[in-house]
């Protein structure tokens, strides 16, 4: 289990290497109708009657997503001003989410329920790691079964998070490409680019969702092998 965790490491690098080698290659070829990604964001969300959700541009990289908390696209300068395939497929995709969000996509909806359940999660793994890094006392307070079936919970809702995240990714590059095929905001040469650079972005999510899996899976069959749970005593 050890060794197919390494290996998914290992794959998601060459995965996340690949992707950016992707959006560089067509971050540098201009689409043919010279839209920017605020243009393409715009227009894909007039074409599909959204107009309460306004399109903006955030700091960093790769920092490009959709709040449906205030409703925005936030993009990232380069993808805002860029008037790439790498800018026009990132946009669109983001847009997908608001028409997500506008349709009441299912998935997506289960997502954002998620999302506080995430949080806890997240802060509590990160206690717990500290706690028995630095021997806080409070985890003398459990006994060890006890800690190790919390943190199986808690990586179990991340993980559970990141498999819904899955629908909810190529959803939004599916609508996206489906867009763009009729918009005649890209010719058929750039639309292939886009769907390869979205095709490796949406597998970023498949390789980080197998792993958690594989880890879940691992932390469970460990603490059942150690643990007199089965046995009944």
């Amino acid at each position: 289990m050890i060794i197919l965790f390494i290996a998914f490491m290992l794959i998601g690098w060459a995965v996340q290497s690949k992707l950016k080698s992707k959006f560089k290659q067509y971050g540098a070829m201009a689409i043919s109708s010279g839209m920017s990604g605020k243009d393409v964001a715009e227009k894909m969300l007039a074409d599909h009657g959204i107009t309460k959700v306004r399109v903006i541009s955030t700091p960093g990289k790769l920092t490009d997503h959709y709040n449906p908390k205030d409703m925005t696209i936030n993009l990232s300068a380069e993808v805002y001003d860029g008037r790439s395939i790498s800018s026009a497929a990132v946009a669109a995709h983001e847009c997908g989410h608001a028409v997500q969000h506008a349709t009441a996509y299912k998935w997506l909806q289960m997502r954002s329920q998620m999302v506080p359940v995430v949080s806890i999660s997240s802060k509590m793994l990160n206690f717990i790691f500290l706690a028995g890094m630095f021997g806080m006392g409070v985890l003398h307070m459990f006994t060890m079964d006890m800690v190790i079936i919390a943190v199986i919970f808690f990586q179990g809702m991340i993980t559970i998070f990141s498999v819904i995240t899955l629908p909810v990714e190529y959803d939004a590059s599916y609508r996206a490409m489906n867009w763009l095929e009729h918009a005649g905001v890209v010719n058929t040469q750039e639309l292939d680019g886009a769907n390869d650079a979205l095709k490796w972005a949406a597998r970023t999510y498949l390789v980080s969702a197998i792993a958690l899996v594989l880890s879940n899976i691992e932390s469970i069959v460990a603490w059942s092998s150690d643990s007199n749970w089965f046995s009944g005593v």
